[in-house]
């Protein structure tokens, strides 16, 4: 088996872990080192926004991995120099996670309390900021939760949403080296999915894994039947990712039942290809799907599953009997955020820095970022004995 597939053993065995970094997050050294930290605790899949500076900076993160693979496998980490899959993310019509919100902070009185600024997961949200002499949203760190707009007193926080283009991304999956890509769409949309699969399908065979993303709603199922219909025979792997309740997975353990249930929806329809958990996902998520039996046995794996008998392409698609593996965004995220913010101020307060510091510069910063990552990339990698 080459390095090349080895995330795709992770989706047969039943403990695929994605990243998601965000379709709409754009703060690089934020995607470069959670990329490294990621991929060093076992990862098995970097999903950033389909932007070529964000690109190239999870690649960065990944060329760094490599050179640290020997030094993670003594600390006991899951990373034995596999390359995850690098995946970017396409919309067919407007998305939560292709957003970011905006306002003028002229017009926020002066007694404000600032709720945004307290309430925003990513730290997107400053006043009178003293690196950058600035006040508003920082759009590069903005993922388009929207947790901001229903607190503000004043109601002046907006958001502006964009659609990606198939015919800018094609150039990145054939020169940059992408792996996947991920397309968001919502039940009714049909028409909308069909011309963005249309502009897709003459570089689609180049890829090794195609994921679907689309959250519950009324005659979800008949959907993605009819999505399918128009995407089949793949090539590729198959995943279909169940928004359950996107970019929540910080807020609290309730969050992960919503895409527990969606997975079990999707499952139960025995829809070829494999089912992914994503939008509410946390530390909870892996011990709930253990509990209602919906992870895959580490006895039940074939003798041809590892090793030299294992396929590096994917077999011919066939319904999942269990979720295939779980993508973690914003729990990911804020997870790491006190390492990553250590970093940034170490940056700051060292006036002969002239750049921001990489994570892999500060040794003990590193192998922090790698325990916390491993804490949750764990829970599922530990289903298996590989």
């Amino acid at each position: 088996m080459t390095d090349l597939f080895a995330p795709l053993q992770s989706l047969k065995l039943g403990d695929w872990f994605k990243l998601i970094c965000g379709a709409s997050f754009q703060h690089l050294p934020a995607v470069r080192s959670l990329t490294l930290a990621y991929t060093l605790a076992g990862a098995d899949c970097i999903d950033v926004a389909a932007d070529p500076a964000v690109i190239a900076a999870a690649q960065a993160g990944l060329k760094v991995a490599k050179t640290l693979a020997t030094d993670a496998q003594k600390r006991g980490f899951g990373y034995k120099g596999n390359s995850p899959f690098l995946m970017v993310s396409l919309n067919d019509g407007e998305d939560p996670h292709f957003r970011k919100a905006e306002f003028n902070p002229t017009e926020c009185p002066t007694d404000c309390p600032r709720p945004c600024e307290r309430i925003c997961p990513a730290q997107a949200i400053v006043f009178n900021n003293v690196k950058e002499n600035f006040s508003g949203v920082i759009s590069e760190k903005c993922y388009g939760c929207g947790r901001c707009i229903p607190v503000c007193p004043y109601g002046i926080i907006d958001t502006a949403s964009y659609m990606s283009t198939p015919e800018a991304i094609a150039p990145l999956v054939i020169s940059t080296g992408i792996d996947a890509v991920e397309i968001h769409t919502k039940v009714g949309r049909l028409t909308e999915f069909e011309q963005l699969w249309q502009a897709i399908s003459p570089w689609a065979d180049q890829l090794k894994l195609l994921a679907i993303s689309c959250p519950d709603g009324e005659g979800m199922i008949d959907y993605l039947k009819a999505v399918y219909d128009l995407i089949a025979p793949l090539k590729s792997a198959l995943i279909w990712q169940t928004d359950g309740r996107p970019m929540s997975g910080d807020i609290g353990d309730g969050t992960t039942i919503a895409s527990v249930k969606l997975g079990q929806k999707v499952l139960a329809a025995k829809l070829p290809g494999y089912v992914q958990l994503a939008g509410g996902t946390n530390s909870y998520t892996v011990a709930k799907l253990k509990a209602m039996g919906l992870l895959k046995e580490a006895r039940e794996q074939g003798e041809g599953s590892k090793g030299e008998n294992f396929s590096p392409l994917p077999p011919a698609p066939c319904p999942s009997a269990s979720i295939a593996g779980v993508a973690y965004g914003s729990y990911a995220r804020v997870l790491l955020s006190p390492i990553l913010e250590q970093l940034e101020n170490k940056e700051v307060n060292n006036t002969n820095v002239q750049a921001n510091l990489h994570l892999e510069e500060n040794d003990v910063l590193l192998w922090q970022a790698v325990k916390l990552a491993h804490s949750l990339v764990s829970q599922i990698k530990s289903q298996q004995e590989r």
